[in-house]
């Protein structure tokens, strides 16, 4: 599965403000940014980057996601703290 396949299928299903996605198959990165995840708890952001993603994941296109998210106010304070 490339990067760019993971960013545009959750590009389709999720409204976000960024996306990236870096590794191989055997482990992928995700970083994602938008607002969607306003008031969400950590576990909750996984999940709805884990949903779009679940089958790729079951049949073994991916196996192992690490997924970092922020709102774009987060992101916009973390982004400084990553340069």
């Amino acid at each position: 599965m490339n990067n760019e396949k993971i960013i545009s299928i959750l590009n389709q299903k999720l409204t976000l403000e960024k996306i990236y996605a870096t590794g191989d198959s055997n482990h992928i990165k995700i970083i994602a940014v938008g607002d969607i995840f306003k008031g969400m708890n950590q576990v909750k952001r996984q999940q709805i980057i884990y949903s779009p993603l679940i089958n790729m994941i079951i049949e073994k296109k991916i196996h192992a996601v690490s997924i970092t998210t922020y709102t774009i106010e987060e992101w916009k304070k973390n982004k400084k703290n990553l340069s």
